[in-house]
């Protein structure tokens, strides 16, 4: 999401023009339209509740002329007074709370803040989709609380679902992480959570972004708006599409964004591939695409991809795209009709995705107070239970790196004196990220340890570039008296961000000859915790015997200094796990962030991308995260072989298994899944919550990756006692691969599943020794 080099109007005409579209026409106190007070369009037939949803939206898109209909292309749509329909701003936010990014919603008078919660890269962490469902419920109440005090609107532009894949990208904050199931996952939880369960009828209608091969914003030259992302078939297939696929099609998501960037020389939101035939026709999204804002006008003006204004609103249309953020389709659809280039057909279809989604959303059913979740108001916003929340999701996703001996927990008796040091000691707004809104409240690193002992407090930088050293000194007394040390570093939306791509991967400045001059001078133990949401290369840390933990708290969002003083001081027992290898800085010395090929290819001397692919030196791998306790693993029920049916048509002589592996349209796929009994033990004197990931070794073979998650859990566990835990793995899902060609196939052979220390073998054969024909 974003906006790019917009033409007419400019990029800050543009925002207040939709501002102004908001005030004007958005004001949702009472009916968006169907007022039943309005005798005359009240008795519409698109008006009535009782009839088919695709009856009423065909009656109110015949009702539309050709002009009414271009107006309603575009987030800012306006109102057409004589249907008695209001105008809507499309365009809101709410990637990890409600945020007023967009226009379509604003804070002030009885709605000053929102909750919220931590930076996704943080909560992905947690590896917990209840939590992640938990969050989305508590968003959406909040969302509709706005929109029915006029606040808000009702369709959000989140999550971002984009692969992690380079750690410098600004966004990858933004996103679940690296693992193309774990992302999935985590979209499909959260934006159930959104959505809400009530059968056809949304909540609020959340949106997939952005669709694909999205993951540069501004690096060496190369901005989005210009890049031309070249993709393999089979990396398309086994990495960035994935995401967007379970979130149509696990989590029945009402939207999926297209993105700025060209895919193999196609603009994305001009693809008719990509928007058409793929997410609408093989996904069967049941909802509407949405551009990025502009992307239209930036094919156009940008990347010159058509000759005239009129063939690239033409092209954007007929190639699926049902809404514009930006004024383009508005300006220049109707022209392009006129001009034969676009039947008014395809502007009804596109109407048709949209008004759908709305009269989903009970927009067309009259006043609101009476409909479901209408009661929603102020006093369900920043509730005491929503706070809660977002500690306990805050606590459940900082990561314990490093734990030397017993540095942490600390000891109230011991520790009595704490120096809390650092440019992010005290961070309050740097907490919650970007995307972000206007907080209930704040409770910062040092307010956090302040509610456990007393505190001795420096900043050491005045910031996180960090550039000289006038407030080491300082910095350095107060560790050499206190009893222990926290240094609180990292980085902020000044390093990382929006149209902001990490140079490398190092401390900014001069943060890591603070910390290791702290930690030298020390009276007591010292602990490193860094906020950030890319990785960090903190080797020296890592390796210096004087800086006894490391905790990873990435942004955690309002409550996140609560978080982390009740992990350092043992309240919380850390569970989270990394969703994001950490790697050196040489890993990105010669490493061009536009070279998009994940896996290795050691003739070109490319180390591969992500932990599936790259078996080079990492500081902290996919998956690392320590306890203040110790778990472990016993399968307790697992099956040796598991046989994968094929297609009764399949089973003729003629049909064999290419290469040893079965295309997965070729498998009786349904209910084909490997069901595992784990039993996790907890060995250590504290209480805990194990995060278990479950990892698959593939056959060997060059489709391949090393290893891929196929699976992860969540269990709590009594100190000294056990808990058992099962897992199901969906076999062509999570057991496949992707060939060279894009084509997924299961492998016939020993597949091998890790937890933890422990593996198991699996062999899969298959049902017919005849041959599938490639």
């Amino acid at each position: 999401m974003g906006i790019g080099s917009l033409t007419l109007p400019s990029l800050p005409q543009f925002i207040i023009l939709s501002l102004l579209l908001l005030c004007a026409f958005g004001e949702a106190v009472g009916p968006f339209a169907c007022d039943p007070k309005d005798a005359v369009t009240a008795g519409f037939p698109f008006c009535k509740v009782s009839m088919p949803t695709s009856d009423r939206v065909n009656d109110l898109v015949g009702r539309l002329t050709l002009q009414e209909k271009v107006r309603l292309l575009i987030n800012g749509a306006a109102p057409i007074p004589r249907l008695g329909i209001k105008g809507y701003e499309w365009w809101s936010e709410a990637l990890h709370g409600v945020s007023d990014v967009g226009p379509g919603t604003k804070f002030g008078g009885a709605f000053p803040g929102a909750t919220s919660f931590p930076q996704v890269i943080t909560t992905a962490a947690s590896f917990n989709a209840t939590l992640w469902e938990a969050i989305g419920r508590v968003v959406s109440d909040e969302a509709r609380a706005m929109y029915n005090g006029g606040s808000a609107g009702l369709t959000y532009w989140s999550p971002n679902v984009n692969i992690f894949r380079d750690p410098r990208w600004g966004r990858g904050q933004e996103t679940p992480g690296e693992d193309p199931v774990l992302a999935g996952t985590y979209a499909a939880y959260y934006v159930k959570g959104l959505q809400g369960n009530d059968g056809d009828r949304l909540k609020v209608a959340a949106c997939c972004k952005h669709f694909t091969a999205y993951d540069l914003d501004n690096w060496n030259g190369v901005d989005r708006f210009h890049f031309n992302a070249q993709v393999s078939k089979q990396d398309i297939e086994d990495t960035f599409d994935v995401p967007f696929k379970m979130c149509v099609q696990d989590g029945n998501v009402a939207s999926v964004m297209c993105s700025y960037n060209e895919v193999n020389g196609v603009p994305t939101c001009a693809d008719p591939n990509l928007l058409r035939n793929t997410v609408r026709g093989q996904w069967k999204l049941d909802g509407y695409i949405v551009s990025d804002c502009d992307s239209v006008g930036v094919f156009y003006n940008t990347q010159h991809y058509t000759t005239t204004p009129e063939q690239a609103a033409a092209d954007a249309i007929k190639a699926g795209l049902d809404l514009d953020c930006g004024p383009f389709l508005a300006q220049h659809s109707e022209d392009a009709v006129k001009q034969g280039l676009l039947n008014e057909v395809d502007i009804n279809n596109a109407l048709v995705n949209t008004l759908r989604v709305q009269m989903r959303l009970g927009m067309f059913d009259g006043e609101p107070s009476v409909q479901p979740f209408g009661k929603l108001g102020p006093k369900d916003v920043c509730t005491p239970s929503n706070q809660e929340l977002a500690l306990e999701a805050a606590r459940q996703g900082i990561v314990l790196l490093k734990n030397r001996g017993v540095s942490l927990p600390l000891s109230h008796r011991r520790h009595r004196t704490v120096a809390v040091i650092g440019p992010n000691s005290d961070a309050t707004v740097s907490m919650i990220g970007n995307y972000a809104g206007v907080a209930c409240g704040y409770t910062s690193p040092l307010q956090g340890i302040g509610n456990y002992v007393k505190t001795i407090h420096q900043l050491g930088c005045a910031n996180v570039a960090c550039r000289d050293d006038k407030l080491f000194s300082a910095a350095i007394d107060a560790a050499s008296q206190a009893d222990a040390t926290v240094l609180v570093m990292g980085l902020d939306q000044s390093i990382e961000a929006e149209f902001r791509d990490r140079t490398g991967l190092l401390l900014p400045g001069r943060q890591q000859e603070l910390v290791s001059k702290v930690a030298k001078a020390s009276k007591g133990p010292t602990v490193l915790v860094l906020m950030s949401g890319g990785p960090i290369d903190v080797s020296f840390a890592k390796n210096d015997p004087r800086i006894g933990a490391i905790l990873w708290a990435g942004y955690p969002g309002q409550a996140g200094g609560s978080a982390i003083a009740d992990v350092l001081y043992g309240t919380t027992n850390p569970g989270a796990k990394l969703p994001m290898t950490w790697y050196p800085q040489d890993y990105v010395s010669n490493l061009a962030m536009t070279d998009m090929a994940m896996r290795s290819s050691p003739h070109r001397n490319y180390p591969g991308r992500t932990y599936r692919f790259y078996k080079g030196p990492v500081v902290y791998r996919f998956g690392h995260g320590l306890s203040y306790t110790n778990f472990v693993h016993t399968i307790v029920n697992a099956p040796n072989v598991v046989t994968v049916p094929l297609d009764g048509h399949r089973r003729s002589g003629n049909a064999t298994v290419l290469g040893k592996a079965i295309k997965v349209n070729h498998a009786r796929c349904n209910k084909l899944s490997v069901g595992l009994q784990v039993n996790v033990k907890n060995t250590g004197s504290k209480d805990g919550t194990h995060t278990m990931l479950v990892f698959s070794t593939p056959p060997a073979g060059h489709w391949a990756p090393s290893k891929q998650l196929v699976a992860f859990a969540k269990v709590y566990v009594p100190a000294r006692s056990e808990q058992q835990v099962g897992i199901s793995i969906h076999v062509c899902k999570f057991l496949s691969v992707v060939d060279r060609s894009g084509v997924r196939r299961i492998p016939i052979g020993l597949h091998h599943l890790h937890i933890g220390d422990v593996k198991h073998s699996l062999s899969l054969e298959a049902a017919t020794l005849g041959v599938i024909k490639s």
